[in-house]
């Protein structure tokens, strides 16, 4: 009978209560309810649909990155170079079509090669070296920091690139990453789709295919990963690569909504990418988050940046704001995955 019982326990069905407190990403889905609710009644403009259209562009840069960044840190491991890595991205596109006098489709094809070398270079020297990642992004990006001012430089002869407007492929490139739609009194942009689609397919890897569970299964423990034959090393490059494919789209987004591109941006938003991810939920020990939650934490990012302004704050609390909530975002994530493991 006591057999009987327990198979009976085991095939139960889950509970509502039991499956939303498993979910990474049930504290930022909160969080992002309550910032939302807050600047409703803090910001008369808040609600308008103009500004609604603003924070989820403001989001959708944000959340192309730190979609791949939560699977990078879902696999246990770090990219401090992602923020500079979108602008040799578009750098390369720009001054390669420029100084070539190609079709601007060549040069960001060109761009798309070096930004996923750049990727693989990351996760080869990770795997070959076992230095922290930090260490090793850490030095991807200060030499892309140098290399960006360095080469912009020497072949433009300033700190941005030249104009490449008026170049063959130019508008059908504008038309994939940067053009926009009107609906009414809204303008949506492309970076938008761009997004909602990455995090379809990242959720989609993470839940349905093998690789997914693989990068839970190598962030949770390499080397029990690798005890049971999860591929460690094809795994972690592979994650790093999907860094640099989400740069390159950014990047190229960059170039093509703005024309020419400053060598010195993209400084300091690796720390953006990071956040949105630990407030939607991945933890920094890895093994655990999700990629919706990662779209919320940029969600919430998108919210908090635009409300500061439509409540007519100064903006120099945002930081502050953002400090905040990556804090309460990682208590409130660590006591759900308790609660979560307390009701198995």
């Amino acid at each position: 009978m006591s057999a009987t019982a327990a198979a009976d326990e085991r095939l139960a069905p889950t509970s509502l209560v039991r499956k939303l407190l498993g979910r990474p990403e049930l504290g930022s889905v909160v969080g992002a309810a309550a910032v939302f609710v807050f600047f409703s009644f803090a910001a008369d403009s808040f609600l308008q649909a103009s500004s609604l259209s603003t924070i989820l562009y403001s989001a959708s840069t944000i959340g192309i990155m730190a979609c791949p960044v939560a699977l990078l840190m879902i696999g246990g491991e770090f990219d401090l170079s992602a923020g500079v890595m979108v602008t040799t991205s578009a750098l390369v596109s720009s001054m390669f079509s420029y100084q070539m006098t190609a079709n601007v489709w060549v040069g960001v094809l060109v761009s798309l090669l070096v930004t996923l070398a750049i990727g693989f270079f990351n996760g080869f020297m990770l795997t070959r070296t076992k230095l922290p990642s930090f260490i090793i992004t850490l030095g991807t990006f200060l030499m892309l920091t140098g290399l960006n001012l360095g080469f912009t430089k020497l072949i433009s002869g300033s700190v941005s690139t030249k104009t490449i407007a008026d170049m063959e492929g130019f508008p059908s490139a504008r038309a994939l990453f940067a053009s926009q739609w009107t609906v009414g009194s809204v303008t949506l942009k492309v970076t938008i789709l761009w997004w909602l689609a990455l995090v379809a397919v990242a959720t989609w890897i993470l839940l349905r295919t093998r690789a997914g569970n693989w990068i839970f299964a190598v962030g949770g423990g390499a080397d029990a990963a690798r005890a049971v034959g999860v591929p460690v090393v094809k795994t972690r490059i592979g994650l790093y690569m999907g860094v640099a494919l989400c740069a390159w789209i950014s990047g190229q987004h960059i170039l093509f909504s703005f024309d020419v591109v400053q060598s010195g941006e993209g400084v300091g938003n690796e720390f953006l990418y990071i956040i949105a991810a630990v407030i939607g939920g991945c933890l920094m020990t890895g093994g655990y988050g999700s990629a919706i939650g990662s779209a919320v934490g940029a969600f919430i990012f998108g919210m908090t940046s635009n409300g500061i302004v439509y409540a007519q704050w100064n903006p120099d609390w945002f930081k502050f704001f953002l400090g905040a909530m990556l804090l309460l975002a990682t208590l409130l994530n660590a006591w759900v995955r308790k609660r979560a493991e307390a009701t198995k």
